[in-house]
This record gives structure tokens, C-alpha cells and sequence, in this order.
């Protein structure tokens, strides 16, 4: 079952939202908020997988809420003016709901969430634990042993496999949502390499299936620290 909350100055918007969720069994409503305030507060305390959240709010506004939290949850926007839409598509948002919100087109973004949900869960152990990573349509389910590294290029990731390439609409940050930390490790503000195919490391950069990746001088240190180099 998704949890998640809900984010409104207005009761009555929220009300809708706590009605929608009531009706269906996908979903569990942990909280509703009017001040975003208390929501940060509650969001530091418990984990949840969906956000719910107005736009236009006092103090602070959905869009620069969504960019205190870290990681951050699926958010699906809710607001009453559409020409939003484009820059919250911008932060990388599930959806965007326009109120008055029908309970069908709440449906849809609900099915969204679950589907992106279920395409990062992971099954089986070892060197056959796979994940489901969704691409567009297609969901492929692919061996954690066969991805040799993640590659950032502006609002998409490339996993790189050892036969092929997918290319994901994914955040950077979330990326351990989706490949286990215990096997993977940040080396630069735009790769996350696996540490079992890593063949060679110099100071600038490290090999992967012969392929070059550099090494941001933040990213140094606890690269050698993670390997146990000295």
C-alpha cells in the first residue's frame, strides 16, 4: 500500500484528498497539513512514498517545499491554476492535478505512483537480485550483478549494463530507491558506479568495462574510504 499526505492551506481541498484516499485500498492517508511548516517537521520523523501538495500556500509554496526535502517522496501537485504545470513537470513531479480534482482523474495519478513504486522494488538476494526498472512504456527486469554504472544527463539517468543501455526519468538523489547502497557508490555529482566492476582507479577517475568516469574531488575520500584504500 502507498503511504503518503497531504499538503493544503485549504480544508475543503484536503477533505477532497482525505475522501478520494477512503475510496480505494491502494492508498493510506498517514496525515493531512494546512501549514507546510508542520509538514517539513512530520516528513523529518516518518517516511512516506507520496506527497500530496498544493502549489499556492503561505510561507512557503509546493514548489519550494519540494526542494527542502531530501530524499524526497513522489509528489503529485494539486492546484487550481494550470500554468504551473510546466514548472513543476521542472522538479520532476508524478503529476499534476488541477481543482476541482475528479476522483477518476485522482485514480490516475494514484496508478502512476504505484506503478513507479513497483518498478523499484527488488526481489531474489545475492547475484540474482534483480529490480524492475521502468523506461517509458517498457519495465525491464534486470540483475543488480549486470549494472556496471548510473550516468546523470540533465532529467534523465543511463543504466549502463553490461549488453544494453535504459534510459530513466530519475533523480539523482533517489537513485539508491532504485539500486542497493550496500553495491553502489556516488564518484561525481553525475555517476553512480557499482564497486564490484571497477577495474582500475587513478586519482581524476576510475575504469569500468573500459569506459572512464571521473571522480569529483568531493566524492575522493570516501570513494577510498568505502574500497578500504589508505
Amino acid at each position: 500500500m502507498i503511504t503518503c499526505i497531504a499538503i493544503d492551506d485549504e480544508p475543503k481541498a484536503l477533505e477532497v484528498i482525505e475522501r478520494y484516499c477512503a475510496k480505494t485500498s491502494l492508498v493510506n492517508l498517514k496525515a493531512t497539513f494546512r501549514e507546510p511548516v508542520k509538514a517539513i517537521e512530520f516528513l523529518q520523523r516518518e517516511k512516506v512514498d507520496l506527497i500530496f501538495l498544493d502549489i499556492n500556500m503561505p510561507d512557503i509554496s509546493g514548489m519550494q517545499l519540494v526542494q527542502t526535502l531530501m530524499p524526497r517522496p513522489l509528489i503529485i501537485f494539486t492546484t487550481a491554476y494550470s500554468h504551473y504545470a510546466v514548472e513543476s513537470y521542472e522538479l520532476n513531479a508524478l503529476d499534476y492535478l488541477l481543482k476541482p480534482i475528479t476522483f477518476d482523474r485522482f485514480l490516475v495519478a494514484l496508478n502512476k505512483a504505484a506503478s513507479v513504486l513497483s518498478s523499484k522494488s527488488t526481489i531474489v538476494t545475492d547475484d540474482e537480485t534483480t529490480v524492475f526498472i521502468k523506461s517509458g512504456p517498457q519495465t525491464y527486469q534486470v540483475k543488480v550483478a549486470d549494472i556496471l554504472y548510473l550516468e546523470k544527463d540533465g532529467n534523465y539517468i543511463t543504466v549502463h549494463l553490461k549488453d544494453k543501455k535504459i534510459l530513466i526519468r530519475e533523480n539523482m538523489s533517489d537513485i539508491f530507491d532504485l539500486v542497493p547502497a550496500a553495491g553502489f557508490v556516488r564518484v561525481h555529482k553525475s555517476y553512480v558506479v557499482s564497486t564490484r566492476h571497477i577495474t582500475m582507479i587513478e586519482v581524476h577517475q576510475l575504469i569500468i568495462n573500459g569506459e572512464k568516469i571521473p571522480i569529483g574531488s568531493t566524492y575522493r575520500d570516501p570513494l577510498r574510504e568505502r574500497l578500504g584504500m589508505s
